[in-house]
């Protein structure tokens, strides 16, 4: 990494967030990595010790469903830079190797209107902070620039979310100006957030397990019926879904 190239890197995600007209955030890594990478959308998820994750930042619809994907299906190039703590490149999701590795994601993200994704781990050392997804709607590698910037920026967002999470530690001020919220994400997927760590207590409390088994429970309902993750909490936190302890997903309960 050159110290030209990190310092274009923060130029632009500085620029991005004084067009927002806040403190410059996670949440600006995406929308300056998009037209610097040349990619169609981008995606942040957010990890905290070892939850899940939650979807923190999306440029488009398309980068807010491939996430949410992710998380509901458990497969994808996002979880598996997470586990393998390096970038997972997929530039064709339509050839053989993508729909091998991942038969439910691949054809899923292809319907959604991804033809290639990459995924960048967020992490310094032992600690992860997340992922960084770009998608482009066109099959194709990165370039050697282009993921070299792609480094650079998913590096970036690291920094960011660390800080971002010592200063919720400490009690400061992260406010990132009118309209957003955490890490500078809409205030839209803020509520998304919300609406699945709600859902995932309440079913602690009904199915009597732990916050991790909820999520595990919350995501398979999602998946067998073939519904997006945010819906299901939506109608579990208005108490218009209930899960019972065995978990039979063709339940419609109180739908």
């Amino acid at each position: 990494m050159t110290s030209s190239r990190l310092g274009r890197v923060w130029g632009l995600v500085a620029g991005q967030a004084a067009r927002r007209g806040g403190h410059v955030s996670a949440g600006d890594v995406c929308a300056a990595a998009v037209a610097a990478v040349e990619v169609s959308g981008a995606w942040l998820i957010a990890v905290h010790g070892t939850g899940a994750g939650h979807l923190i930042q999306a440029t488009d619809e398309v980068s807010e469903l491939l996430a949410e994907l992710e998380l509901t299906l458990g497969e994808g190039p996002g979880r598996d830079a997470a586990a393998a703590g390096g970038p997972v490149l997929a530039s064709d999701l339509g050839d053989a190797g993508a729909l091998h590795r991942w038969p439910v994601f691949a054809a899923a993200a292809s319907e959604a209107g991804a033809a290639a994704v990459f995924a960048f781990p967020l992490q310094v050392g032992a600690i992860r902070a997340g992922v960084m997804g770009l998608y482009r709607d066109r099959p194709g590698p990165l370039n050697a620039f282009q993921l070299g910037d792609a480094l650079v920026f998913a590096d970036t967002a690291t920094l960011l979310l660390l800080e971002s999470g010592r200063q919720a530690a400490d009690g400061a001020d992260g406010a990132d100006g009118a309209g957003s919220g955490l890490n500078g994400q809409p205030p839209d997927l803020a509520g998304h957030r919300a609406e699945i760590d709600q859902a995932t207590g309440i079913l602690t409390e009904q199915l009597g397990v732990g916050i991790a088994e909820a999520f595990i429970r919350l995501r398979a309902y999602a998946y067998v019926n073939d519904l997006r993750l945010t819906d299901v909490a939506r109608d579990i936190v208005a108490r218009h879904l209930r899960l019972e302890p065995d978990l039979d997903p063709s339940a419609e309960g109180g739908r």
